[in-house]
């Protein structure tokens, strides 16, 4: 029951992060359109800065997690044996 919460927050996580892109690209065009090129370049940068920051983080977190579990289980056999 656990992994099933795992995966779908892996899975909310990846519908957050394309909804996140999408919303700073379209941000970023508007911005050229309505207050210059620089304006909007600068959008773009920070706004996909900020997806890959935040993403990178939330993928972290998920992977020390995974690890986590996975060191438990070899030192749960390594115990076994001994």
């Amino acid at each position: 029951m656990r992994q099933f919460f795992i995966n779908s927050l892996d899975k909310i996580i990846t519908v957050f992060l394309a909804l996140g892109c999408l919303g700073v690209l379209l941000s970023g065009l508007s911005m050229m359109m309505q207050n210059g090129f620089l304006a909007g370049l600068m959008v773009l940068i920070g706004g996909g800065l900020y997806i890959v920051l935040m993403g990178g983080f939330c993928y972290l977190f998920i992977g020390i997690h995974e690890n986590t579990r996975r060191t438990a289980e070899a030192v749960e056999k390594l115990a076994a044996r001994g």
